[in-house]
């Protein structure tokens, strides 16, 4: 019975301090899995990082209120995380898209949840007449 109560406490010990990492107290480092375009009258595709302009990796400082991308080995812009908040087992991000390379300024608007638990992140990113649904991991740094 001792051995069941210990493993019990370990178990939640280290789920208490997973959820820490992302609660925003922590800089993320998030990889882009799957990405998928979507336009209007319903189609979604799922397409490459590199066809539709999306790093492959996401470093997220909230503190910093900053979400950095990188492809190929290059660093891209930040963008200004606008909103963060907790909710349930998510930390939520909002903000806008700088700096990519085929679209003007701030002509998309995105939102991440990253799931306290898992790690599990889902990113969508919208603009006009065309959205993206992003879904990938995170790691704290």
């Amino acid at each position: 019975m001792k051995k069941i109560i210990i493993s019990t406490c370990i178990f939640l010990g280290l789920s208490a301090a997973a959820a820490a990492d992302f609660d925003g107290s922590e800089t993320l480092l998030c990889s882009t899995v799957t990405v998928n375009e979507c336009v209007p009258g319903g189609s979604c595709e799922k397409v490459s990082n590199k066809d539709v302009g999306a790093p492959d990796f996401v470093r997220v400082d909230v503190r910093k209120k900053t979400m950095t991308g990188t492809a190929d080995g290059a660093e891209r812009p930040s963008s200004k995380i606008e909103s963060s908040a907790v909710l349930g087992e998510s930390l939520f991000l909002q903000g806008k898209a700088s700096g990519l390379e085929h679209l003007p300024e701030d002509s998309l608007a995105w939102s991440v949840s990253v799931n306290q638990v898992t790690g599990h992140m889902v990113l969508t990113a919208s603009g006009d007449e065309v959205a993206f649904v992003v879904f990938g991991s995170c790691v704290a740094l």
